[in-house]
């Protein structure tokens, strides 16, 4: 019974890290149609803030953790926002050329000032006990953090005036501008959020696999084939492919090797991409969120 309850906790830590690491960039992607390359770099320099701001500056890591690395690479989106994506509207492949560019660079500046070391920080939380087995605090914590964030966007999205506008900005941006809206600021504040997402993922991910100029690469692969398989629903299809996703990893690797429970992943996200070329929410769940 331990065993089981053991696994089961292995699986949904594996379910709510892809949702973490996914749900900025379901919301650029989803909303606004962009896919941005430079979400990992997002999520590095999310994880450097937190690192940083708790190892140099000695702020607590929770408060490092939940609310200067957001905020600051919020910023950080707006601004990119700004400079580069507002000028690529409607241009898929110009914007995916772009954000190749900016990840780039931003790996080219952060090996400059950190070089190619690994900056950790130590894991919050010790282990929990069950039965005579032991299971670790922090998966927990971003069990709890994945519902949240979850519940917070679909919160935001359904039932808010701020979220409302923004999907109907994403719909009819001429018409919501005849009506008084201002469908660039809904544009930045969207990219903004999403942004901070991503940063939020990287604070979080930051005690458990410390961070590296290049660890952008890593997540922006996963997060990547789990918001096309989703489909264009942010929640709902972020849920749904993280769900599908962490079983098959969490199964394979139960019965072979981590390695091979990672590689299972891509092929499983082949199959859906040939057998749901509009993602699981575009095929069953076509009214979500």
């Amino acid at each position: 019974m331990d065993l089981i309850l053991i696994y089961a906790i292995d699986v949904i830590g594996a379910i709510a890290m892809l949702a973490l690491l996914s749900i900025g960039l379901a919301v650029v992607f989803g909303m606004m149609k962009i896919i941005n390359l430079a979400h990992g770099d997002f999520m590095m320099l999310g994880g450097y803030v937190t690192i940083l701001a708790t190892n140099k500056l000695g702020v607590p890591i929770w408060i490092s953790m939940l609310v200067l690395a957001p905020l600051a690479v919020g910023l950080f989106g707006i601004i990119v926002e700004h400079l580069i994506v507002r000028h690529l509207y409607g241009r898929m492949i110009d914007t995916m050329l772009a954000t190749w560019g900016l990840s780039l660079a931003i790996v080219g500046l952060g090996t400059m000032i950190f070089g190619n070391t690994t900056l950790g920080i130590s894991t919050p939380l010790g282990s929990v006990t069950i039965g005579a087995r032991q299971t670790s605090g922090y998966t927990l914590f971003l069990v709890a953090l994945a519902c949240v964030v979850s519940a917070g966007v679909y919160a935001a999205l359904r039932f808010t005036s701020v979220g409302m506008r923004a999907r109907a900005c994403m719909q009819n941006a001429d018409m919501c501008d005849a009506l008084g809206m201002n469908p660039d600021l809904v544009y930045k504040l969207t990219f903004g959020a999403g942004a901070a997402l991503s940063g939020l993922a990287g604070a979080a991910f930051a005690p458990l696999s410390g961070v590296i100029p290049t660890i952008g690469a890593a997540y922006v692969a996963k997060a990547f084939i789990t918001v096309i398989c989703g489909g264009t629903a942010v929640v709902a299809g972020t849920l749904s492919a993280s769900s599908l996703f962490g079983i098959v990893s969490q199964a394979v690797t139960f019965v072979a090797t981590p390695v091979f429970g990672e590689i299972s992943v891509f092929i499983a996200a082949i199959v859906l991409v040939r057998l749901l070329p509009q993602g699981i929410t575009g095929r069953f769940f076509r009214r979500a969120s």
